[in-house]
């Protein structure tokens, strides 16, 4: 048979019964899933558990230069969703939540890239293109901001252009905030006007190719550049645990979580890890699979940089993500469970997407927490132990 393409209602029915699918996965009203995904023929049903978390949550809003301003703080216990089937996430997420109190987030950057490509005919062309373009950015905004063209974002805004060259090449960052969609979308479409609209038309040169997405910034990719820059929200969060919390809730010792920072950051040194951290992906993928994020930004989104370090009567522990790719409208946002599970923890649809970020990264600092101090107690007992017993043995 031709394989149906459409989302049609019959296109739908006609690939559940040629793959034989009945029960759970086609149970769904499948018409709201139909925007979001080609083809769509059922659903893939996730439990989702529900973690509580005391967080200090900063407000925040971007001033007209894109530069961000916080605008007060406020604490309150936060339930973050989890989507997942990795057995002790929830357990371990809940008791690092326990243990850390009070867990403070702060917003400290927002842009997303996209990393295009000017092919010219040499070095000198591309240096002399390069120049020009990092003196244009002023009068490419207001070129973006004339255009009466459906196809280009309102939303997306240009902030700065970065250049690299490299031989012939001309790569090109434009670096934008996308308010509170991830973005990807909104800030390819204006890319892609100002790289044929602009640059091809007006540069003093003429290059030779242009490349919308050339792979230096490493979309969806891990790498130093956003591992550096950041493509997205970079946000950090910390708190203090008292001695008596890492005794009694954690059941190890400053002294053992100090050691495992020492020998876990020069594992990564000496490993070449991208990211200095212990284990952010599985809260990551946890809170971006409740609430209808894009699941291939969960490589990029979980680089992370933790610290650790003893202080007169406890120890802190701090979490740094450099690019969190996150959203409150747009996308899977938009599909009924992810909606509701954004709003269960006040974030869903505009001016919520701040917030959203600081709620992902105290959840990842929490679960930080707990499987560092399972891997802290003497011969990492307690990190065999929920392996052995969470896990189960088959």
């Amino acid at each position: 048979m031709r394989w149906p393409r459409k989302n049609d209602t019959a296109s739908i029915h006609a690939r559940q019964e040629a793959l034989a699918l009945n029960g759970l996965v086609t149970s769904v009203d499948l018409a709201p899933y139909a925007s979001a995904a080609e083809a769509v023929t059922g659903v893939a049903v996730t439990p989702v558990s529900v973690v509580p978390l005391n967080v200090e949550l900063g407000g925040y809003e971007l001033d007209d230069e894109g530069r961000l301003r916080e605008t007060g703080r406020g604490t309150e216990t936060v339930h973050a969703p989890l989507a997942h089937t990795e057995g002790g996430l929830t357990a371990s997420m809940t008791r690092g939540g326990k243990a850390a109190g009070t867990i403070r987030t702060y917003v400290l950057h927002d842009r997303i890239t996209r990393a295009s490509c000017f092919v010219c005919e040499d070095a000198a062309d591309a240096i002399a293109l390069a120049t020009w373009l990092e003196a244009e950015v002023d009068s490419m905004r207001a070129w973006l901001g004339e255009r009466d063209d459906p196809f280009l974002s309102r939303h997306a805004r240009l902030r700065e252009v970065e250049t690299h060259v490299v031989g012939p090449m001309c790569h090109v960052l434009w670096a934008w905030t996308t308010g509170d969609a991830v973005g990807p979308n909104m800030m390819t479409r204006n890319s892609y006007a100002l790289n044929m609209g602009y640059v091809l038309e007006r540069a003093p040169v003429r290059p030779e190719r242009a490349l919308l997405e050339a792979n230096m910034g490493g979309d969806k990719k891990p790498s130093f550049q956003y591992f550096q820059h950041g493509h997205g929200k970079t946000v950090l969060a910390e708190c203090t645990l008292s001695d008596d919390a890492i005794r009694r809730v954690l059941r190890t010792t400053p002294e053992d979580l100090e050691a495992l920072a020492w020998a876990g950051t020069h594992g990564a040194v000496a490993s070449g890890m991208q990211s200095v951290a212990f284990t952010p992906a599985s809260a990551i993928a946890a809170v971006f699979g409740a609430t209808g994020q894009d699941l291939g930004m969960v490589g990029t989104s979980s680089m992370a940089h933790g610290t650790g370090r003893r202080v007169d009567g406890g120890f802190h522990c701090s979490i740094r993500f450099p690019g969190l790719e996150v959203g409150t409208v747009g996308g899977g946002t938009t599909l009924p469970s992810a909606r509701e599970w954004l709003g269960v923890i006040g974030c869903a649809g505009p001016g919520k997407v701040y917030r959203f970020a600081q709620v992902v990264a105290a959840a990842a600092l929490a679960l930080e927490i707990s499987a560092s101090a399972a891997m802290a107690t003497a011969g990492s007992e307690n990190f065999f132990r929920a392996h052995h017993e969470r896990g189960g043995l088959r």
